[in-house]
């Protein structure tokens, strides 16, 4: 190729290129796609919905987070949930009432959902799966531990997270599985792009 045709190509080519290859190194570095999958965000988020999270944000309460969690067989799967303890934290919950070192949190998000668990448990709502109706019809109230208790205490180790799903009564989550380490946490949910009349920012 000669200086004139670098030149030609350069010109008619060159921001094309770069902005290819930005494109590429902020997908790889600084933001990435995810898809909810299943129903824990409900809500909040549905099952499906395409999002984008950004790599290596400052991580704050009620944060909507991806997190990587590994299962049973050493499978790696991302999950999406909220930020609900911080490292150090003493989390309460009694009857629907989160508390947060001695201090009563609002959980705005939840309001729907806990507005219909008080009219029939959730029962309309979870019309579309038995099974879920069936956890709602067993628990004594809308956010509870494991075992089914409305009041239980969580103490957060330092540089950990304690993970929760907006739908508590369907959500596997810190809970069950524990507490996340910063590390497992790979990106802040920032972005729905998909479906289209849902698109919006976090």
């Amino acid at each position: 190729m000669s200086t004139r045709q670098f030149k030609t190509f350069v010109k008619e080519w060159g921001l094309y290129c770069v902005t290819i290859l930005l494109f590429i190194l902020s997908r790889l570095f600084i933001w990435g796609p995810v898809t909810v999958q299943g129903h824990s965000m409900d809500p909040t988020l549905q099952n499906s919905e395409k999002l984008i999270m950004v790599h290596h944000t400052s991580i704050e309460r009620f944060d909507i987070v991806v997190a990587e969690e590994t299962d049973d067989s050493g499978e790696v799967t991302q999950i999406v949930k909220r930020i609900i303890g911080m490292p150090g934290d003493t989390v309460s919950y009694k009857n629907d009432v989160l508390t947060i070192n001695g201090e009563v949190v609002e959980e705005s998000y939840l309001e729907d959902y806990l507005t219909a668990f008080k009219a029939d448990k959730l029962q309309s709502i979870y019309s579309y799966d038995t099974y879920f109706q069936e956890l709602a019809k067993r628990s004594p109230s809308f956010t509870t531990d494991k075992d089914y208790q409305s009041e239980f205490t969580v103490s957060v180790p330092e540089g950990q997270y304690f993970l929760m799903g907006d739908d508590r009564i369907v959500s596997k989550d810190s809970r069950h599985v524990g507490t996340f380490s910063k590390d497992s946490i790979i990106g802040e949910v920032k972005v729905r792009y998909f479906p289209l009349n849902a698109i919006g920012t976090f």
